[in-house]
């Protein structure tokens, strides 16, 4: 009889309503491998007082796109899609563990131990691997099986960018982003790769985030055949981070004379705030005043073809 594998789907979380933003910001902050506020000692008291500072803005925005995150329900989503598919390729158990939310790392691999499972593949859903995000997260994980005794094996999967069918779930999703454009031409619109942003001593230091977004735009262009400019999002902290900033990118295709341009959320596998606010409202109203139309690439959520990316990763390293 074949052993029984567990799947964990690690993903960040998100507030799911608006009295969850300030604890939700004060675990964000509290992880040294996102930010470091001062010595270790200080991490969690300066933690608790930035996330009181910015909740009242945070949960504004939150309002705007109905009063919490979607991203915990859209993973569960995944993982039961992914579930579904893999029923057919052995005995298999999909759970999902947050690193800034519940459930926590600590409620899968409890599950997972109640159902026996031989070993565990942990599938962080950040295609890119960063410290500060498939580390961290994985680094958790490990953590939390240490204390809760847990000593089944871990397999990590660490980044994904050249997968085959998540290339081709975006390629699609960029090819029907054109054609809403209508009668314009292809070449008349600015194809924008909007990734979350991150240090630039990150980078110094050896994370290779950068290069594997580099890799997944290579490739995708390799299908759709149109070239494409990287920019970063979400800036947050007095320190250099990558640059251009997708606002500084707006500014600079309103200079070189483009009227249109197609925002596609590059490092982002699931519709959030980063997506539902700042692609789909704040960016697009900076480009309007510019006299730009930006809109949004598809999200790739439940896509099909997404989901059996996910799926082929699971396989290779069963």
């Amino acid at each position: 009889m074949a052993e029984k594998i567990g799947v964990v789907l690690l993903n960040m979380g998100g507030p799911e309503k608006l009295e969850d933003v300030a604890p939700f910001l004060y675990n964000l902050f509290s992880d040294r491998d996102i930010i470091r506020l001062g010595p270790p000692f200080m991490q969690k008291p300066l933690a608790w007082y930035i996330a009181r500072k910015r909740a009242p803005k945070s949960r504004k925005t939150y309002e705007k796109i109905g009063g919490g995150s979607p991203l915990i329900r859209i993973t569960n989503e995944q993982a039961n899609a992914l579930q579904q598919m893999l029923d057919g390729e052995g005995d298999y158990s999909v759970v999902t563990a947050m690193r800034y939310w519940r459930p926590t790392a600590s409620d899968a691999l409890q599950r997972l131990s109640q159902e026996k499972v031989g070993r565990i593949i942990a599938l962080p859903l950040y295609p890119h691997f960063s410290c500060a995000t498939s580390g961290s997260s994985l680094g958790d994980l490990k953590r939390c099986a240490g204390r809760l005794k847990i000593d089944t094996a871990i397999s990590e999967v660490h980044g994904w960018p050249d997968n085959r069918r998540y290339i081709q779930s975006f390629a699609e999703n960029i090819q029907e982003g054109l054609a809403g454009f209508g009668s314009t031409s292809a070449g008349e619109v600015a194809i924008v790769y909007s990734a979350h942003s991150l240090p630039t001593s990150f980078i110094e230091e050896g994370d290779p985030y950068l290069e594997q977004l580099q890799i997944s735009i290579a490739k995708i262009e390799e299908i759709t055949g149109y070239r494409g400019r990287l920019c970063f999002q979400s800036r947050s902290g007095p320190v250099e981070w990558l640059s251009p900033s997708t606002p500084e990118m707006i500014d600079t295709l309103a200079a070189e004379g483009y009227k249109n341009i197609l925002m596609v959320p590059i490092s982002f596998v699931s519709d959030h705030v980063e997506t539902l606010y700042e692609i789909n409202m704040l960016y697009r109203d900076m480009a309007r005043k510019k006299g730009l139309t930006c809109r949004p690439c598809p999200s790739l959520n439940t896509k099909p073809l997404f989901i059996r990316s996910l799926r082929d990763l699971v396989i290779a390293n069963s």
